[in-house]
């Protein structure tokens, strides 16, 4: 069963040419800092915890005394974070502020921002600005060709993720090796109850990976989202097939389509957690390996020789492998222009930073903390796992990069007023 959230979306302009008065009429609720830090930000998604729900309210930036309106939005919770974008560039060291008022009548403008499209038993696709971004898969997904084995079809990942120029970064079933699936987050060597399941290489029929159900959708004007459960599942367990892990992918897209100074330099930003809990009494044992874990299988023009890979640390494809890196830049030409995807890997990680799977002739990427050795899931302490996907056309610069990292790893201060 499908449970949508009902977003409160607060409407309004990132940014006006002149300055528009307050609503003197309306009750302030609140005011907000936003404080740069070291780093200088540019288009930088923002939030605040709010002290409770506040209805019918606008958001308006208050920095050098201009009164701008912002489009804002609402997630609720307990306590509920009010959204919004760090719109333009915001210089290290420096501070803006903003004004909530609750009560107004004052005409906002739409934005429509991230809208969610259902092809009914296949898949969500998330688009923005009328261009899609990505699909998530929860129908099973068919063999491309006939004399592809039944034992490869899956559901439960992202594919086809494309740019803002629309160009598709992401592959799905290669002919080198089939079970590959966009982005998708299997383990490979695994004890569970005395059994060996691959939950990675679907050929061998030992394990899976399945869409359950979905939890929420989400569509808005700052960002749009999914959270659905997923089950990896032994299909060797003696009395049938049984499920191992239990796990919630909630993936967070926002409403950012900057352009890094040129108008062929579009982004897009979006964040994965999965959650994994054992699915009983018995632990999961992830055994050493060379790869395991949150996966990425890039362009189809990427094959041979086409791709390129820098890590944060300044390595690439030659040396880069078994290496440990905050982030990978995973990039090419597609149809015949530059584009490419930076996969961030969260601090609070597990063995962050984590080891690297580099392939040396395909176009994967796979952050695979069972490189540094046996790891273990056990009932009652979920595994987490966080990470930042920016989906770039043209090149990417290390300095770019590592402006997403700072954005992500050591976001700009927020604090309230009440």
């Amino acid at each position: 069963m499908i449970k949508n959230w009902k977003v409160s979306s607060f409407l309004g302009l990132v940014s006006l040419i002149l300055s528009v008065p307050l609503p003197a009429e309306d009750v302030v609720v609140f005011d907000v800092t936003v404080a740069a830090g070291k780093h200088d930000r540019l288009d930088t998604p923002v939030s605040v915890a709010l002290a409770s729900e506040v209805k019918d309210l606008q958001l308006f930036e208050t920095t050098g005394g201009t009164s701008k309106e912002v489009i804002a939005q609402l997630e609720p919770g307990k306590p509920p974070r009010l959204h919004w974008i760090l719109a333009g560039s915001t210089s290290s060291g420096s501070t803006r502020t903003f004004r909530g008022f609750a009560g107004g009548s004052k005409p906002r403008i739409a934005a429509e921002g991230i809208t969610i499209s259902d092809e009914k038993g296949k898949h969500y696709e998330f688009r923005y600005q009328g261009k899609g971004i990505f699909r998530y898969n929860y129908g099973m997904v068919r063999p491309s060709k006939p004399e592809i084995p039944e034992a490869q079809t899956r559901n439960a990942y992202l594919h086809p993720v494309w740019t803002p120029a629309e160009r598709q970064v992401t592959m799905d079933y290669p002919s080198n090796h089939l079970h590959h699936r966009g982005i998708w987050f299997p383990w490979t060597k695994t004890e569970f109850e005395g059994r060996h399941p691959d939950f990675w290489n679907l050929g061998d029929q030992t394990g899976t990976v399945r869409y359950d159900r979905t939890e929420a959708l989400t569509s808005g004007p700052v960002f749009g989202g999914l959270r659905v459960r997923q089950r990896h599942v032994d299909l060797k367990a003696p009395e049938g097939e049984k499920d191992a892990l239990h796990e919630v992918w909630d993936v967070r897209i926002y409403a950012v389509g900057g352009s890094r100074g040129k108008p062929e330099n579009g982004f897009y930003i979006f964040d994965l957690e999965s959650v994994q809990e054992c699915a009983g009494p018995s632990p999961l044992k992830l055994l050493e390996y060379r790869y395991g874990g949150l996966g990425f299988r890039g362009s189809w023009d990427w094959e041979g020789d086409n791709v390129k890979f820098l890590t944060s640390e300044g390595k690439t494809r030659k040396d880069g492998h078994g290496t440990r890196a905050r982030w990978c830049d995973i990039s090419g030409p597609v149809g015949g222009k530059p584009a490419g995807v930076i996969i961030f890997c969260h601090p609070k990680n597990f063995r962050f930073p984590q080891p690297m799977r580099i392939h040396p002739s395909e176009p994967f990427f796979n952050f695979a903390p069972v490189q540094a050795g046996d790891m273990e899931i056990v009932p009652g302490k979920p595994y987490v796992s966080r990470y930042r996907f920016v989906v770039h056309d043209g090149e990417m610069t290390a300095d770019e990069a590592e402006r997403f990292w700072r954005d992500y790893a050591e976001p700009p201060a927020v604090s309230l007023k009440s």
